[in-house]
């Protein structure tokens, strides 16, 4: 198969022919329709996840066909349509059998704990518990966009932060998980404040739902011109960035008995940012993660977009090959392209 790979941390991915994955017991094996390029691909590239061992296939986000099952597989067969969250978990573990499979400890992640998406095919383990059957509405580009931004996000504004129609929700960060934390929002009936620093990006936001939007190098204080708009503080903020500016600005914008939801990674220099603590505690505000969503949750997600309440495939700006996803890869952390990147293409 043809896949790409690095051997190196922070060097050029090349594009190789590998052997094809057979499927473990209790796996199976997908061809690759579509796979989402994502700033998670790039702290794995870049060595901050320590997950990842060289060599390495990158790819997390991903949707196609089974082409191979193993003997344990009860719930698939060859021919079947499906994606997966980029957190699955085992299956056996406690926390598997309460429900909460995207913190199982023993969890596989294509793309990190094990070779990934971007190649012609993929193995998936513990099949059962965490594949998604996909309808044949939902094309393979928009199940692959599903995998780690927007299924995060909706775990986020619906399950982690409870999110209710008239809630004032404040985003921080336009990108891929912070535009569709919006629409999710907005679908909710909430409303939603984008913040980000290019004004492309916050047009974006409004075609998303966002009904203010914020641009933090226009004023002068981010936290105040939330309180301004919210009168008083948002009651559900979202991290969509990962960094150190964007988290405390997220507390810090809350009203009292707020929720703060943890989206975008925190790693190597973001790993410990600074938190108004006392505000945490006097206001009594929440503060979650979210990390992925369990498989057995996707059907509140793909009933929403069965209805057209939210549309997924709308954050999709640029269907691109395996080949051109290297230099893609490579300056994630450089350019502010608005939208979703999806390989589509693996020629």
């Amino acid at each position: 198969m043809k896949a790409m790979m690095f051997e190196a941390f922070e060097e050029a991915p090349e594009i190789r022919l590998l052997p094809d994955p057979t499927p473990e017991f209790d796996g199976v094996v997908i061809e690759v329709g579509a796979t989402g390029l994502c700033r998670s691909d790039w702290h794995g590239w870049m060595g901050h996840d320590t997950d990842v061992k060289l060599p390495h296939v990158p790819g997390h986000e991903l949707a196609g066909k089974v082409v191979a099952t193993g003997e344990g597989v009860m719930r698939f067969k060859v021919g079947d349509r499906v994606t997966v969250p980029f957190v699955s978990g085992c299956g056996r573990c406690g926390e598997c059998h309460s429900g909460n499979q995207q913190v199982c400890p023993n969890q596989f992640q294509p793309g990190f704990t094990h070779w990934g998406s971007f190649a012609e095919y993929v193995a998936i383990e513990y099949a059962d518990v965490n594949l998604v059957h996909l309808p044949e509405s939902i094309d393979d580009a928009t199940a692959a966009s599903l995998g780690c931004r927007f299924a995060t996000a909706f775990r986020a504004i619906v399950d982690q932060a409870r999110t209710g129609p008239g809630d004032w929700v404040a985003v921080h960060g336009c990108g891929g998980v912070g535009l569709s934390a919006i629409m999710i929002a907005s679908a909710l009936g909430a409303n939603v404040i984008g913040i980000d620093l290019t004004e492309e990006k916050l047009a974006l936001a409004r075609q998303c739902g966002a009904a203010f939007t914020i641009n933090a190098r226009s004023v002068p204080d981010v936290v105040e011109a939330v309180r301004e708009i919210t009168k008083g503080g948002a009651h559900v903020s979202i991290d969509a960035l990962g960094h150190p500016t964007t988290c405390f600005n997220s507390i810090k914008n809350l009203r009292r008995r707020g929720r703060h939801v943890q989206v975008g990674l925190m790693l190597a220099e973001n790993a410990t940012p600074a938190i108004p603590m006392a505000q945490v505690i006097g206001h009594e505000l929440e503060i979650y993660g979210s990390h992925g969503m369990q498989a057995w949750r996707y059907d509140a997600m793909l009933s929403m977009i069965r209805a057209g309440k939210i549309r997924p495939q709308q954050l999709i700006a640029n269907r691109i090959s395996l080949k051109e996803a290297i230099p893609a890869l490579m300056t994630m952390d450089k350019t502010e392209a608005p939208g979703i990147s999806i390989i589509t293409a693996f020629e």
